[in-house]
């Protein structure tokens, strides 16, 4: 009997292998594919976060079938707003089927999609409702004490209009160093560079209720033992297919909303460590904000530069078409702002044990004639004598803004490599850069007197208005809707350290501002048209960080205070509180907010603006 039970065994066996009909083959196999997934409605499977980076993202799958008219609804929680779009041929095709952006974490999301089903030549109009859960969001941890398993603890919203409630905001904070995860390697041979500055990020959608809506998976994207794969990702933009574009170390990238890759580079290798800014130029390429690999000083030295030099690369094939090395450009020994400023946070090298302290001319001689090479707040090439944080083009005249935060000043540069104009006070200037100088002036169009070499005006003591400079300023972008060949309106976050070349005797007496300017080019002249922030005083001051920017889609200001209230004991050299970011929206020419959103418990934050999910699809 054991006999003849093995050899029926080895049959059955031998005729599953060679393929014998047998109803154990309807999970597949030899004789034909079968679904054994669930389908939940009258096409296909619903396949979550299909490229692994996008979480919070799903795709109806077409089930073999051709689909045209889509729409999408994600339904909103109480209180909210429905989430619509629609989506169009070319995304039907390249994702093979719905693709459906702005789901909730960790929740039953009820979708509702409207299609049109096309089969043996006949077309039916179809709707339809889906339940999609998702999980919790994730974040990578970085084991320290008040660390967050979400991307911010609390959410408070102040204030939003009715015309707002569609908003969908991209947040980029900065959650930390990690031990043995992100701060194993420094740039060697030649020394110096930022490779050092790499903080682990996070980037993330919110509602205008402070409901995550999208993330990116940062730990399916980023390597961190692999020094050519990790770093702080940084210069979000949205590009008008509706893909974001950014970079991270030695990387600049772009992936759809879906978490699809569009492209993945390494820099160039004759430039390294990305941060800040990756601008979409119109003419099709990208600026990006890199260093030098390497530079032969006047010393002899070979050293890494810091923040310094903007290249164009050709959008298709990465090649470098141009570039700004800024050192050879602007004056690196410009010290006048490297000595005023707090030395317990330049950008996001926080120190508290040295907050409210300054470097003396003493000091700032003595580094200049050592080794010390690196993302240290210095004079001359291998120093952070700059510290771009933005880069914008300007199509009119074929230049380029940067914002460099070392020298408090907005500046222009064509593609021939001269400066065309400074917005910024006229302390330390000489030679051929005074000649660039903005002249403040009024509504009415008088010159606006300042003091100490032009650089006290007096919006700096006025709390209720005047014309003031930015100081250690971030984000300097044109307004392209409004502005002309030789007219321009500028937006700038104004930080405000070191505010008149000077720290204040009090930390409470700093503030921050978004500002506009105009600027008549021919004139060579600045009007201040626009501000916010002064009468929030040191609340809303933020040290480092932030952004200010003009959103056409409503005609009105983004603003982004991401460090607020960041404020030292100096006495006992400790940070008072943690930071507070807020995202403040105001409509054209208004004072006050139309959307006001504070997050609390989030870490540093860098960066958030307005972006549309219809955008991504609709072709």
């Amino acid at each position: 009997m054991k006999t003849k039970s093995l050899l029926s065994s080895v049959l059955v066996a031998s005729m599953l292998v060679c393929g014998a009909t047998t109803s154990a083959l309807a999970l597949g196999g030899p004789s034909g594919a079968a679904l054994d997934y669930q389908v939940a409605g009258k096409l296909g499977g619903v396949y979550m976060d299909p490229y692994g980076l996008s979480p919070l993202s799903a795709i109806i799958m077409n089930g073999g079938y051709v689909i045209e008219d889509a729409a999408v609804k994600i339904l909103p929680k109480k209180g909210g707003e429905i989430l619509s779009y629609k989506v169009g041929p070319q995304s039907l095709k390249t994702y093979g089927g719905i693709p459906v952006v702005g789901l909730y974490a960790n929740y039953q999301n009820e979708v509702e999609v409207e299609y049109t089903r096309v089969f043996k030549g006949e077309k039916e109009k179809i709707k339809e409702s889906y339940k999609i859960y998702t999980a919790p969001y994730y974040q990578t941890m970085i084991g320290t004490s008040g660390a967050n398993a979400a991307p911010y603890k609390e959410v408070k919203v102040h204030k939003v209009d009715s015309e707002f409630k569609d908003r969908m905001y991209l947040v980029n904070n900065v959650i930390g160093k990690a031990a043995g995860r992100n701060s194993n390697f420094v740039w060697n041979n030649p020394i110096g560079g930022a490779a050092e500055w790499n903080y682990l990020s996070n980037v993330f959608v919110v509602d205008t209720q402070g409901e995550v809506r999208w993330y990116m998976n940062a730990d399916k994207l980023l390597n961190f033992n692999d020094m050519y794969n990790t770093g702080i990702m940084m210069g979000f933009q949205q590009a008008n297919d509706g893909a974001i574009t950014w970079g991270f170390g030695q990387r600049y990238v772009k992936y759809d909303l879906m978490g699809r890759e569009i492209f993945n580079r390494r820099l160039p290798l004759g430039y390294q460590d990305f941060s800040h800014s990756l601008d979409n130029m119109q003419n099709g390429n990208y600026l990006i904000r890199v260093a030098n690999s390497n530079y032969k000083r006047a010393d002899g030295k070979n050293v890494r530069t810091v923040r310094d030099v903007i290249i164009e690369v050709d959008s298709a094939s990465g090649k470098v078409v141009d570039e700004w090395k800024l050192y050879d450009i602007l004056d690196p020994h410009r010290s006048d702002v490297i000595k005023v400023l707090d030395q317990g946070a330049v950008c996001l090298n926080v120190d508290e044990s040295h907050a409210g302290q300054t470097i003396s001319e003493e000091e700032l001689a003595k580094l200049d004639t050592s080794d010390k090479f690196g993302d240290i707040a210095g004079t001359g090439a291998g120093r952070n004598w700059a510290h771009v944080n933005s880069v914008d083009y300007d199509p009119s005249d074929d230049s380029i803004i940067i914002s460099p935060r070392h020298q408090n000043a907005v500046i222009k540069i064509g593609r021939d490599k001269k400066v065309k104009w400074i917005l910024g006070a006229y302390k330390g200037w000489k030679g051929e850069f005074k000649n660039k100088l903005l002249t403040p002036i009024d509504a009415k169009g008088n010159k606006i007197i300042c003091e100490d070499e032009f650089t006290k005006c007096p919006g700096y003591l006025d709390e209720k208005g005047g014309f003031d400079w930015t100081y250690t300023q971030h984000t300097a972008f044109r307004i392209d809707e409004k502005s002309k060949k030789g007219l321009i309106y500028i937006t700038v976050f104004d930080n405000g350290d070191s505010r008149g070349f000077e720290q204040p005797a009090l930390a409470s007496m700093k503030y921050s501002r978004g500002v506009i300017y105009k600027i008549d080019e021919s004139k060579m002249t600045v009007e201040q048209v626009w501000e916010y922030g002064k009468n929030r005083g040191s609340e809303w001051f933020s040290p480092i960080t932030s952004l200010t920017r003009y959103e056409a889609d409503k005609n009105s200001i983004m603003v982004y205070s991401a460090t607020a209230g960041m404020q030292y004991d100096l006495s006992k050299g400790k940070m008072l509180g943690a930071p507070k970011p807020e995202i403040d929206e105001f409509k054209w020419g208004e004072t006050e907010p139309s959307v006001q959103i504070q997050f609390i418990g989030t870490g540093s934050a860098y960066q958030a603006f307005p972006i549309s999910i219809q955008k991504a699809f609709e072709k």
